[in-house]
């Protein structure tokens, strides 16, 4: 026992070292959709996300935009418990039969104007759930979509890339 105990103590970290994202861009892009939502809303970004049937692999990058590195609440991205309180909705994953009704309420209780996005390629397309017997299909075929983020999942930067697209497309 003694011995995995000082292997423990002598042995470095066993994880990776985060990936560095390029500060600069990020600031730049954070910025620009801080700018756009000011210039739009005339206030912060409110973003519910909605999980509609998805592997958790989109949640985990769209979490990531909160963490330490992406840290986007700076730029005024904030992610609120209610759809009552959104001006976005992402959703993710194919929708499942078990989802749609969630979905539709979730879409009726967000105050206009609302914006969805579809993010990843199953809230596209279905993905590898398309055709599935749990499976209504693509987001868009529930509710409609303004924007889809492509990838599987998508990085943050994509992400970030895509609300600000979103924003800057509204009148």
């Amino acid at each position: 026992m003694q011995k995995f105990l000082f292997q423990g103590l002598l042995r470095g970290a066993l994880t990776e070292p985060p990936p560095r994202p390029e500060d600069a861009m990020l600031a730049e892009l954070g910025q620009a959709l801080e700018r756009a939502a000011r210039e739009k809303l005339g206030r912060s970004l409110a973003i519910r996300e909605v999980d509609a049937g998805s592997c958790n692999g989109c949640e985990l990058e769209i979490h990531a935009l909160s963490n330490a590195f992406y840290d986007l609440e700076r730029f005024g991205l904030r992610f609120v418990a209610s759809p009552r309180h959104a001006d976005v909705l992402l959703v993710t994953g194919p929708v499942t039969k078990n989802m749609k009704e969630a979905l539709e309420r979730t879409y009726n209780a967000t105050p206009d104007p609302k914006w969805v996005v579809a993010v990843g390629d199953c809230a596209f397309d279905g993905g590898v759930f398309a055709g599935s017997y749990a499976c209504v299909g693509a987001v868009s075929q529930v509710v409609p979509v303004d924007l889809h983020i492509r990838g599987c999942p998508p990085d943050p930067v994509a992400l970030l890339k895509g609300l600000i697209a979103l924003v800057d497309k509204a009148g």
